[in-house]
């Protein structure tokens, strides 16, 4: 076994691992935390719960240095009129969630990496050990891709609001164009290929879109295993993504068929997520679209311009929330 990371001899624990991730071990109970005041014991559950974590601990001993500083943080940004409590906890609880996924999925990413040093023994033959030397090489340069990220999408958003203008009503909705790609019959599929495989197959397609509507300067909103959401700001990259999706999933052999359905229109964007008909209306497209081809509604279609994309309405079918509905096929003259 190879070199115990605390210098001494007993036998690792999970409590040292997290004290690993951590950089510190917890010393306060909740009342610690909050100075022995009951409202902001409340706030600071509060907030503790918004964050995703267990229901707020009682006379243990249980947060960490750090735990008290962001919880303190986020009480005087409160106190001091910044920001009022309701968007403390908007604010919070989109960092609990973002951070909860981006856990697990580096968490899941770098399980096969701890494995190889199992198997090559770089770090003895405790897995506890290797799992501490990697969060000691991986977690600096993280939290600096981390943070860097960050700030480069909230840029972003920034500039996005700036150009929708000022008005209230202009920042309340935006015109966009929304799109919806969904695996084919994905629910058969994966009762057929195994959980590892399916992991493999939700990975490769999650990356794949994200790289096509990256490239064709869109968003996606969110993925669900097995479906996609994305939003672009012009019909025409709209369907360049669509297209694209379908070139880089449908078109692989090795890959399952993929459906696209596009709609235009007025969204509302609120803590990441949108919301509106067209956000809809693209996910009931898809069950309507033939495998590796792609549907758009009619708002789309008036987008396109005449000379470079042909459309053919297809036979009226009732949508539901709709009522009846002729989807349009589309394709480049």
């Amino acid at each position: 076994m190879g070199p115990d990371p605390r210098g001494d001899d007993r036998p690792l624990t999970r409590e040292d691992l997290e004290r690993a991730i951590l950089r510190e071990s917890p010393i306060y109970t909740a009342a610690e935390v909050s100075g022995g005041d009951e409202e902001a014991l409340e706030e600071s559950r509060r907030l503790w719960r918004a964050l995703g974590f267990p229901e707020y601990p009682g006379e243990e001993v249980a947060f960490t240095k750090g735990d008290a500083g962001a919880l303190a943080t986020l009480r005087t940004a409160v106190a001091s009129g910044v920001i009022d409590f309701d968007t403390a906890l908007n604010l919070t609880r989109a960092v609990g969630q973002t951070m909860a996924r981006l856990a697990d999925w580096e968490v899941a990413t770098l399980l096969p990496r701890l494995d190889q040093r199992m198997a090559t023994g770089e770090n003895g033959d405790s897995r506890l050990a290797a799992a501490i030397a990697m969060v000691e090489q991986v977690n600096g340069p993280f939290e600096a891709l981390l943070v860097y990220a960050w700030r480069r999408h909230l840029a972003a958003a920034v500039s996005r609001v700036e150009a929708l203008g000022s008005a209230d009503e202009d920042l309340k909705t935006t015109e966009v164009t929304v799109g919806f790609a969904d695996i084919v019959q994905f629910t058969a599929l994966s009762n057929e290929i195994g959980e590892e495989r399916v992991g493999d197959l939700v990975e490769v397609f999650e990356s794949r879109c994200s790289d096509v509507v990256a490239a064709h300067r869109g968003r996606i909103i969110k993925s669900l295993g097995d479906s996609v959401l994305f939003i672009v700001d012009d019909a025409v990259r709209g369907l360049d993504i669509a297209e694209g999706i379908i070139q880089v999933i449908g078109r692989d052999a090795r890959m399952p068929d993929v459906r696209v359905g596009l709609a235009s229109g007025s969204v509302v964007m609120r803590l990441g997520d949108v919301f509106g008909p067209p956000v809809n209306m693209a996910a009931r497209l898809t069950a309507v679209a033939r495998r590796n081809r792609v549907i758009i509604d009619e708002a789309t279609a008036a987008l396109l311009p005449d000379d470079q994309f042909e459309t053919r309405r297809l036979p009226a079918r009732p949508v539901r929330g709709f009522g009846l509905v002729e989807p349009i096929a589309v394709r480049r003259q």
